[in-house]
């Protein structure tokens, strides 16, 4: 049956009117193109000029306003592919500590013409105007701190302490809420098999009532493969008595220390230092302390960790 009614198909007729079709949506396109007609755009603000110290009250300031144009519909179309922007520098509008931003509808309309096309025609603006008013507020340098966990891979430790960066910030608000702060805290974060440098962007936790001008840090994590270096270290008795001398048993201590692969030639006997402190209820044995002050070394430990000692007058 499909067969028979395709064949009853004046396809002749089809393709005329699929072709009349088609020109009169030329047409029409081409004469929507050239007809002048009204239409609603929005223009996104782009604000400088503020100081830090200045906060707003309510909404603040608009990010977008709409605006009503008229044009032909081929200039209209532009505004629909690339967007308005229109930045606005504050400085005229500020005087003081105190008082109102008002951009009055005249000089708003003003701008807003400057970055239309120049057969574009500005109907109305929504809001006709721009207020807000401003306060000024106290200001304080805080320290920015990581709140997290980090966690290297097995047999990886982390090479010092993560780089953040920006380091310090400044924060506005109410004294009496800025004399509670001290650090400005990372949101909290758990990292966990690190195994090389590590790169990030946390965001900060800002206290309600608190402006911030950054919400976000970067930080860099290194973490390296690390070893065991074994060494003997001549043990130094403290605190001896004047008049005495002290023998300990042994006098040397064979210390181990934890190093990064990539540092391990940069740590020396010299760098570690074993020593046992006397005090006077001392019986006949001595806890072994170490002390380095080389960055490369994470950890040490002795053995033994107790030696037995006499003490000669």
């Amino acid at each position: 049956m499909l067969k028979t009614l395709l064949h009853r198909i004046h396809w002749g007729d089809v393709l005329t009117f699929l072709l009349f079709v088609l020109l009169a949506a030329v047409v029409w396109y081409g004469h929507a193109m050239q007809s002048v007609r009204n239409t609603n755009v929005p223009v996104y603000i782009h604000y400088t000029g503020k100081p830090n110290s200045i906060g707003l009250t309510g909404e603040g300031l608009p990010d977008t306003i709409n605006i009503e144009i008229r044009d032909a519909g081929k200039r209209l179309i532009t505004y629909r592919k690339e967007p308005l922007h229109l930045t606005i520098d504050l400085r005229p509008y500020i005087h003081g500590n105190k008082g109102k931003i008002q951009i009055p509808s005249d000089a708003l309309r003003r701008s807003i013409s400057d970055i239309l096309q120049g057969t574009s025609q500005l109907i109305r603006t929504t809001p006709e105007q721009i207020t807000c008013a401003y306060y000024t507020e106290t200001e304080k340098t805080v320290p920015i701190a990581l709140k997290g966990t980090l966690q290297p891979a097995y047999e990886f430790q982390l090479v010092g302490s993560p780089t953040i960066s920006p380091q310090h910030t400044t924060i506005y608000g109410k004294e009496s809420k800025l004399n509670a702060i001290d650090t400005i805290y990372t949101e909290p974060v758990v990292l966990t098999d690190l195994h090389d440098t590590t790169q990030t962007r946390l965001g900060l936790t800002i206290p309600v009532g608190i402006r911030c001008p950054i919400d976000s840090i970067d930080i860099q994590i290194i973490a390296e493969r690390y070893t065991e270096k074994k060494m003997t270290i001549p043990l130094r008795a403290l605190n001896v008595p004047a008049g005495y001398a002290i023998r300990l048993f042994p006098h040397e201590v064979e210390v181990s220390v934890r190093v990064g692969l990539n540092h391990l030639s940069k740590v020396k006997t010299s760098d570690i230092q074993a020593t046992c402190s006397y005090t006077s209820d001392s019986q006949d044995k001595l806890t072994v302390d170490l002390h380095y002050t080389n960055p490369y070394i994470t950890a040490a430990w002795s053995y033994p960790s107790v030696v037995e000692f006499l003490l000669e007058q």
